[in-house]
């Protein structure tokens, strides 16, 4: 197919020749509906700082005939917990960071990559590929749904809080927060979440890389960690600003003016305490919470008592951290209640949607797609 200036011609990514060519490539390439605030990716000198930190990965780069790169997509592998019987663990392949440079849509560019991935992922011997995006993204909808086949499968909330890094949050005096060792907390996750959705075999690496700054448990005073207590939760953080920032694009002035004056009055008039806005018109970076779990009938407000220290812990230790997200299932409407978020800038349904790159799994995939969905589906932070 022509593509005007030649060839379309898709290749694997070599660091030396395309990292600022394509770091060109996207800071163009808005995260979102055009029609909508969207959010640009500062990858920070790293193209595949996304994609890295998985077991395996691999980028493809569209680059037309003269050198023009004009998209690219990435890729990675690992083996999850899949309700596919006869066996639940399934190898999977995540399709992430999809761009296509505006004046090249609509030419058939972003199929050819993602056929191009497929084409990889079915070579490393891959159960299933699947894809997240906004369910109102309506040209990602057709691309994948409508033209290559994935099927809607879950539908994630994420829920964001705006860090104040002019006030701590309230953590209650009636329960003790601890911070587990890294052995313990992957014993932990094994046990509760291992027949979860999605959860990585190799958990033990997500808890070890250098991202991850820790996982806390939480419990009434007075019992003791060592027992098993009567109400308890836990969660894992996972700290993205340090691989990539983002910046928020296509805001009304009106917003924009808003967030600065508010912005002011907490700087020079605080005794007000009017709520500030974070300034997300500048390169940002955010924590995301992983792995949240617990039991008991206290899990509600523990589990809000731990969320409140990650943002006190953001607020004092990293100044360009501006938002905690969180991502649970869909159903998952007990931890929903009670993590701190702001609605307006949250998602109540994400959109994931898989696709069976196996001809016997086919069926396999309709059954996945209509079994209810298990309460806790287990987010990656390295796909973030």
């Amino acid at each position: 197919m022509g593509y005007g200036s030649g060839e379309l011609i898709i290749r694997s990514y070599n660091a030396q020749n395309d990292r600022v060519r394509l770091e060109g490539l996207e800071s163009i390439c808005e995260v979102g509906p055009a029609d909508k605030p969207f959010l640009f990716t500062d990858t920070l000198g790293d193209p595949i700082c996304r994609i890295k930190n998985s077991p395996i990965y691999n980028m493809l780069v569209v680059a037309e005939l003269g050198g023009q790169l004009v998209g690219v997509i990435q890729g990675t592998i690992k083996l999850v917990t899949l309700h596919k019987p006869p066996k639940n663990v399934a190898k999977v392949g995540y399709i992430l960071g999809l761009r296509v440079a505006p004046a090249y849509r609509r030419q058939g560019i972003g199929s050819r990559l993602v056929t191009k991935l497929e084409e990889w992922f079915v070579a490393c011997n891959v159960d299933y590929t699947y894809m997240a995006t906004e369910k109102d993204n309506e040209a990602s909808y057709k691309l994948f749904v409508n033209k290559l086949g994935y099927v809607k499968f879950r539908t994630p909330a994420i829920l964001v809080n705006p860090v104040n890094h002019h006030r701590s949050s309230q953590i209650s005096s009636n329960f003790k927060l601890t911070k587990l060792k890294i052995k313990e907390a992957e014993s932990l996750y094994r046990k509760y979440l291992s027949s979860t959705e999605f959860f990585p075999i190799d958990i033990g690496n997500i808890l070890r890389n250098k991202l991850s700054l820790g996982t806390w448990v939480a419990y009434p005073k007075g019992e003791t960690w060592g027992k098993v207590p009567t109400s308890w939760a836990m969660l894992s953080v996972w700290n993205s600003g340090e691989l990539f920032k983002l910046r928020l694009g296509n805001v009304p002035i009106s917003c924009f003016m808003y967030t600065k004056s508010s912005q002011l009055i907490q700087k020079f008039l605080p005794c007000f305490k009017l709520p500030s806005i974070p300034d997300f018109f500048n390169p940002f970076g955010f924590y995301f919470i992983y792995g949240v779990y617990g039991e008991g009938p206290l899990y509600g407000k523990l589990v809000k008592s731990l969320c409140n220290f990650v943002h006190n812990m953001a607020s004092s230790k990293s100044k360009d951290c501006k938002v905690i997200v969180t991502e649970i299932g869909g159903n998952d409407t007990r931890s929903k209640l009670h993590i701190p978020h702001r609605k307006s800038m949250s998602c109540s349904e994400d959109l994931w949607c898989i696709k069976s790159l196996k001809n016997e799994d086919g069926k396999r995939v309709h059954k996945l797609t209509t079994m209810p969905p298990t309460r806790t589906l287990f987010v990656d932070p390295r796909e973030v």
